[in-house]
């Protein structure tokens, strides 16, 4: 009876001991003698002190910040990408069992995807199609993670740097391509105002007065306030008319 009172404590400790509590975003892997045994969690639970070991997985969204990556687009232009992973556990077990560190693992695939499928790629698609490397490299990621119980959310492309010499030529061929489109503008211009002014004289030729209210207007326009001259101009058809009369007389 004298033992009897101490190994009842001892087991109490025990007991009290094996009860665990894991909040909404954790879980509980347990381990029986070494071997897995059940997924627990959220909430109260109780395992048996000695024989079970708990490890405690935290199963919210993740940040991992890609560090700069040097890699040779499909053109051959040397840059640096860096990018951004939001990932997620949703199998702790796998995670716990299938590999050896999920974090690091994770991370040392989505730099290496990174590279691969931008150096598949020309710069300007880098550039201008982001979303679409995204979704190749979280698509890629995603299926490599899969075993290991982790769900790729999104990848985000952050900055790519580009090498100063590629800059001043990506900044000529953009006033090249500026230019070109100017000077395209202007000969559509050209082109329509040259239909018009077809148009105007096929006009004029059919109707011979429209050309004499053409001068009336032009008057008007030449005339402006306070002006002290005054231009007037006359039909060829009344000088040559003129002419003729001169011509008559002498």
């Amino acid at each position: 009876m004298e033992f009897l009172a101490p190994l009842l404590l001892i087991a109490g400790i025990l007991g009290l001991n094996g009860f665990k509590i894991d909040r909404e975003y954790q879980r509980g892997v347990i381990f029986r003698l070494g071997r897995y045994q059940d997924t627990k969690g959220p909430g109260l639970y109780w395992i048996i002190p000695l024989v079970d070991q708990k490890m405690q997985l935290d199963i919210r969204t993740k940040t991992v910040d890609i560090a700069p990556q040097e890699t040779v687009t499909a053109d051959n232009v040397t840059i640096k990408v860096n990018a951004v992973l939001y990932y997620r556990i949703i199998d702790p077990s796998k995670a716990i069992n299938k590999v050896e560190s999920y974090p690091a693992a994770v991370y040392q695939a989505a730099m290496t995807t990174l590279r691969n499928v931008v150096g598949q790629n020309h710069l300007d698609d880098v550039l201008q199609k982001r979303d679409k490397i995204n979704q190749a490299v979280q698509q890629i990621v995603d299926e490599i993670s899969e075993p290991w119980g982790i769900d790729i959310e999104r990848v985000e492309m952050k900055d790519v740097e580009i090498p100063t010499g590629m800059q001043r030529a990506m900044a000529k061929e953009a006033e090249a391509l500026r230019e070109k489109r100017a000077r395209l503008i202007k000969a559509a211009a050209e082109q329509e105002a040259s239909l018009k002014l077809a148009e105007a004289s096929r006009l004029i030729m059919e109707n011979p007065a429209a050309l004499e209210l053409r001068r009336l207007q032009m008057l008007t326009e030449i005339g402006a306030e306070n002006n002290t001259s005054t231009v007037i101009m006359l039909p060829s058809d009344i000088l040559n008319l003129a002419q003729k009369l001169t011509e008559k007389k002498s």
